[in-house]
């Protein structure tokens, strides 16, 4: 017998896509802007992806209430920190509305001098390129101009509201 799924179908409320979407498994980064030591701001995202890989570009989405909307919009550049399985403390920290997270944080910097941490398990170095205003959210598109390579280390996930990991 064959399914009816035209019966089975909800309105798209706020509700109803925050549930829905939560059932697809994300990494977790952060992303940093400003420089190191001076003015930096990070905030942790899952709303991370590819866009091409010739030219290199990325995109991220924040809110639009989100506490450093403003200092990452009005930044040239920003660094994508992709973190591991042991950075839960890290991701959860900059979850919080604080003016400057990484005060006594370890961290370095590649080519635009924005801060990635050496036990991500991969940073990416980027301009900004583009911002698109969508919805509830801004993307924001990087073009890629540095990479500190992977980490054999395994990803820190994010499945229906809470951290996940990989099973082998």
């Amino acid at each position: 017998m064959k399914s009816d799924v035209t019966q089975q179908f909800h309105d798209p409320s706020p509700e109803r896509m925050r549930e829905a979407l939560g059932g697809f498994a994300t990494g977790v980064a952060v992303v940093t802007c400003g420089a190191v030591g001076k003015n930096a701001c990070a905030v942790t995202i899952n709303s991370f992806t590819s866009v091409s890989l010739d030219p290199p570009l990325i995109l991220f989405c924040l809110d639009r209430s989100a506490f450093h909307l403003v200092r990452f919009l009005a930044a040239e550049s920003f660094a994508v920190n992709i973190l591991s399985d042991t950075q839960m403390d890290l991701s959860n920290r900059l979850t919080q509305e604080v003016m400057d997270g990484l005060e006594d944080l370890d961290t370095g910097a590649l080519a635009t001098g924005c801060p990635v941490f050496p036990d991500a398990l991969a940073a990416l170095d980027c301009q900004r390129e583009r911002v698109i205003e969508a919805g509830d959210h801004h993307i924001l598109i990087g073009r890629v101009v540095a990479i500190r390579p992977p980490a054999t280390v395994d990803p820190l996930l994010y499945f229906r509201g809470r951290y996940a990991a990989l099973r082998r």
